[in-house]
């Protein structure tokens, strides 16, 4: 019997299928990744520590409008992403 919240091999609580939204997408892939409160528009630039890392990435609104510049490097955690796009 198993007990608490699964963890995924990144060592983060979160099912499989968040992991699995990055499965297919090579390094360098321009992607949306959702959030409750926004979403960031960058190059994919793998998995870490739990997190997703994207590169050239800027935020944006529910509503789409940009929030933020650009940064060179964002970490997003991988508990926190609701959707990924390309």
């Amino acid at each position: 019997m198993l007990f608490g919240t699964p963890f995924s091999s990144l060592g983060v609580p979160c099912g499989p299928s968040r992991v699995a939204l990055f499965d297919s997408y090579p390094i360098g892939t321009g992607l949306a990744v959702g959030m409750d409160s926004g979403f960031w528009v960058g190059n994919f630039g793998g998995l870490q520590d739990g997190v997703a890392l994207l590169t050239n990435a800027q935020l944006f609104s529910n509503i789409g409008t940009p929030t933020d510049g650009l940064r060179p490097v964002v970490r997003i955690p991988i508990r926190n992403i609701t959707f990924v796009s390309q």
